[in-house]
C-alpha cells in the first residue's frame, strides 16, 4: 500500500478507522504519525482554528459546524494534500467515491476541486474517534446527516503528499 500511494496517486486508497488503530497507517507517509500523534491530544474543549505542525506541509484545521442533508453535500478532492479528518465530537457521514474523470475546474491556490455527484457513492458513517483519510483519488462529501442534523467538532489535517 505504501508503494502505491507514494507511485500512484491516481489510484483510491481511502482508508476508515478508530484513532486507536492509528499505528497501522503510520508507515504510509513520513508525516502521519505526528498528526496521528496530535490527533490522539484532542478533546471536545480543543478551540476551533489552524494548527502548523510543519508549516504548510502538515497543518490542522479545527472546525465546527451542523452537518447538513445528503442532497446539500458538495464532493470534493484534493491534489497536494491528504485528508486526515478525525470526529472530535458528534457524528458524521462522509460520502466517499473514486475520483471520476472529469473537467471540473481546479483551485490550485486552495488544493480543491469540487465536482458532480457520482452516480454511485459508499456512505461513510463516522462517529467521535473515528478518523477517514483521503488521497487525491478519493472523491468525498464531508458534513452530511447521519440521522438528523447534528454538531460535529472535527480536525482536518492536511498532509503534504
Amino acid at each position: 500500500m505504501e508503494e502505491m500511494i507514494a507511485n500512484n496517486q491516481n489510484r483510491s486508497t481511502m482508508i476508515l478507522d478508530q484513532l486507536s488503530q492509528w499505528p497501522r497507517y503510520a508507515r504510509l507517509h513520513p508525516r502521519f504519525a505526528a498528526a496521528f500523534r496530535y490527533l490522539e491530544t484532542l478533546t471536545p474543549q480543543t478551540p476551533v482554528g489552524r494548527v502548523e505542525l510543519a508549516g504548510n506541509d502538515l497543518f490542522v484545521s479545527v472546525q465546527t459546524y451542523p452537518t447538513r442533508p445528503v442532497e446539500q453535500c458538495r464532493f470534493e478532492a484534493h491534489r497536494q494534500y491528504a485528508d486526515i479528518q478525525f470526529l472530535i465530537t458528534g457524528r458524521e457521514q462522509i460520502l466517499w467515491s473514486p475520483l471520476p474523470a472529469t473537467t471540473a475546474p481546479y483551485n490550485a491556490e486552495k488544493d480543491i476541486l469540487f465536482f458532480a455527484t457520482p452516480a454511485v457513492a459508499t456512505p461513510l458513517h463516522l462517529v467521535a474517534g473515528q478518523f477517514a483519510v483521503f488521497f487525491p483519488a478519493d472523491g468525498h462529501a464531508p458534513g452530511c446527516d447521519l440521522s438528523g442534523t447534528a454538531t460535529v467538532l472535527k480536525a482536518v489535517v492536511k498532509v503534504r503528499l
